[in-house]
């Protein structure tokens, strides 16, 4: 697999060859096969999807399926150098439990989050007066998964609470191609169609 998802890619970019990664929602295995074949990372995957399970595991994948929710508390301490969760807070019924938990399996967690904060969302919803379905956010109200929606500034602002340091942060376009717009300005929030996060506990 030689080609990934403009997002996958930047969050692959920020990883280090030969590290333990642990891929929490890790879907059909895209990022960990890549990382496997050029970071020869000691990867591993957690994905409910039993479909997406079995695609990743015809790969040669190690990928379990579990709940996110529920299952991250099995896993050790330090277990990983890096626990990767991409594009899937927003979907998880307690996201403040989930970042403690991603913190604690590895040494960093990368986050990436949708931004509801982006200007074709608020543009939707000032000039149709609708929630708003774009590239980005592509469901319709009643059918979305999306359950807690944010947006990076709300995200940077729970870090801060959660006394977790953002080391690096990457916004991305609609095509999860990386912007120019980066870091606590209002720019991110406005034009940052997603945000990419390196986290670490204080």
């Amino acid at each position: 697999m030689n080609t990934l998802r403009p997002d996958l890619q930047t969050i692959a970019d920020l990883i280090a060859p030969q590290a333990r990664v642990l891929d929490i929602g890790c879907g059909d295995g895209a990022l960990l096969a890549w990382l496997a074949a050029n970071k020869q990372v000691d990867g591993r995957g957690i994905e409910i999807d039993m479909s997406a399970v079995h695609a990743a595991l015809a790969l040669g994948l190690s990928v379990v399926q579990g709940d996110v929710n529920h299952d991250l508390v099995h896993y050790p301490d330090a277990c990983v150098d890096v626990v990767v969760l991409s594009q899937a807070l927003q979907m998880l019924h307690a996201p403040k439990d989930v970042l403690q938990q991603l913190l604690r399996i590895g040494k960093c967690a990368i986050v990436s989050v949708p931004n509801f904060g982006h200007w074709k969302s608020r543009a939707a919803l000032l000039l149709g007066g609708k929630m708003p379905v774009t590239k980005q956010l592509s469901y319709s109200w009643y059918d979305t998964p999306n359950i807690h929606f944010c947006t990076i500034r709300d995200f940077e602002q729970l870090c801060e609470q959660m006394n977790i340091r953002i080391t690096h942060q990457q916004m991305v376009d609609v095509d999860g191609v990386p912007t120019r717009v980066s870091g606590k300005s209002w720019r991110a929030n406005v034009f940052g169609a997603q945000g990419i996060f390196v986290l670490e506990s204080r």
